[in-house]
């Protein structure tokens, strides 16, 4: 169970990892860069914790069901991207609502000029729709298989 915990942890660690390596590059701030490192070393030291206990405790990988550290992670990749949509969408809504974004019609309906949406949110919203789908199907199929038979 320990490795699964620390496994999980470092997947998480990865995905905090990339997300400040993106912040930094955007917006190029020093507290950017600063979580960053301090990911690096946590992954780091993450990964030594896993290989010691692997290497004097192997037992503690085979009693590991694979198939649980898959739903979790699949589960993560899931809230992850639902997170990176809801992000994209109150972006989009945000900048749809601001005047500048929009002039009225000879009839009196809203016309959106094409800076409402930036084509960096469209990008990150299509290229998250394949995790999305993909780890949504799995963990959703695992659930269901979870309730109805009681296993995974």
């Amino acid at each position: 169970m320990i490795i699964l915990i620390l496994l999980l942890a470092l997947f998480l660690s990865f995905v905090i990892h990339i997300y400040f390596l993106l912040q930094y590059v955007l917006r190029v701030k020093d507290k950017y860069l600063h979580w960053f490192i301090n990911t690096a070393v946590s992954n780091v030291l993450i990964a030594g914790a896993i290989m010691f206990l692997t290497v004097y405790r192997p037992s503690l990988v085979r009693e590991m069901d694979p198939t649980v550290a898959l739903w979790f992670i699949s589960g993560l990749v899931l809230i992850i991207s639902v997170a990176v949509k809801v992000n994209v969408f109150r972006r989009m809504y945000r900048n749809m609502k601001d005047p500048k974004n929009y002039h009225l019609n000879f009839f009196g309906k809203k016309v959106l000029h094409k800076e409402a949406v930036s084509k960096i949110d469209v990008l990150v919203f299509f290229m998250s729709m394949p995790f999305f789908l993909l780890a949504g199907a799995y963990f959703v199929a695992r659930l269901v298989n979870l309730i109805m038979f009681g296993r995974l």
